[in-house]
This record gives structure tokens, sequence and C-alpha cells, in this order.
């Protein structure tokens, strides 16, 4: 079937959108998102505030997209990376260098919460998009089960997936390199005098091992 066009007043709105969120995204590298404010936007853009909040009804609808925009686009990049089979490691460097080029954007999603917003649940189906590819590239683990693995039983990250030990490991594995990751961008390593590449490389190989 093909495509139908839009309107010109559809892609205006499109656009405007777009520089809102282009807009919002300089406002949290500058100053956080807990500082993102509509009326700032709206005065750089040369705009009222009420004619802003036609494109967004409230800062959390705002939020809220540029939350999926993130995951999307962290989602986009783990599938690159994962095409034609690949393995954890490959994995934990796209992580790592998706979220040096935009910091910022790697903190709205994993750094502290923003006071006062709380993410609609169609934002986690995004992020368990990113935990179904990483369950494909985990490596045959031991059959032996904890506590834990039962728990994990009744999690579903992708139809047909495998629980137990595997999502154990991928759970395990997300959760340090992101330990890692999070200390790193917050600053937390300067001065100590090491390369945090390395320190991020060496804590991939440990849990490969």
């Amino acid at each position: 079937m093909a495509e139908i066009a839009t309107s010109p007043r559809e892609r205006y709105r499109a656009q405007v959108r777009t520089e809102i969120k282009d807009r919002a995204w300089e406002q949290i590298a500058t100053a956080g998102a807990s500082a993102l404010s509509l009326n700032a936007i709206a005065k750089r853009m040369g705009m009222s505030g009420p004619a802003l909040y036609r494109y967004f009804a409230n800062r959390d609808e705002l939020i809220t997209e540029l939350i999926t925009d993130a995951y999307r686009s962290l989602a986009d990049a783990f599938r690159a990376t994962a095409e034609g089979g690949t393995d954890l490691a490959a994995l934990a460097r796209t992580v790592r260098r998706w979220a040096l080029e935009a910091p910022h954007r790697y903190l709205l999603l994993y750094g502290t919460p923003v006071p006062g917003y709380h993410a609609p649940p169609d934002t986690t189906k995004i992020a368990a998009e990113l935990m179904a590819v990483m369950l494909d590239a985990v490596p045959p683990v031991p059959a032996d089960r904890t506590p834990f693995d039962e728990h994990l039983d009744g999690l579903t990250f992708r139809a047909g997936h495998r629980p137990g030990p595997v999502t154990h490991r991928a759970l395990i594995f997300w959760t340090r390199v992101h330990g890692v990751l999070s200390l790193e961008l917050a600053g937390h390593f300067t001065g100590m005098g090491f390369d945090p590449a390395l320190l991020y490389d060496a804590e991939v190989d440990t849990l490969l091992t």
C-alpha cells in the first residue's frame, strides 16, 4: 500500500516538535534533566509558553518522548551490533560508545531519577528489547540453578526466551557494566590516575571468564 503523504501542517508540527526536543537535550546537557523548563525552551525558540504547550502538554510528556527516543537509539545500536551474530563483549563496547557520544542522554536513562517524574509502562517495552538482544548473546552457562534463577523463570523479555541461568547472567552483565560506566560518566574516576576505558574492558573480561 502506498504511503499517505502528510500535510504541510503535519510536517510543520513534526519539525517544531523535533526542535523542541533538540532544545530540551541542550538544556539537559547543560543543567540536567531536573532543570528542564518548557518556558525556557519556548523563550529560546521565540515562542510563548502557551504556544509550546500545543506541542507537548507538560514537562513529563516531553521527558517521556526524550526517554523513548534515547531507548530507541540504544536499541537500534544494539541491533546493528547484533546483525550476523554477536557476543556480550561487542554489546558492552556498543553501550559505552553510545554513552560517551552523549553522556546526558545516557544519564537520563540510567542516572538519577528526575524528581516528580514517573515513566509510563510503554518505555519499559523498549528496555526489554535490549535485554532480548543480550539473551541471544549469552554463551552457554552451567545448568546448576540458584534460588534467584528460579525467581527469574516468570520473566519474559521476548517470546521463547531462555529463563533461569541465562537471564541471570545477562542481568549480572548488564548491571555491572552500567556500574562502571555510570561512575565514569559521573566523574567519580577523575584524578584517580587510571584510564576508565581499561577498567571497563577489564570488568567485561572478568564477566566473560
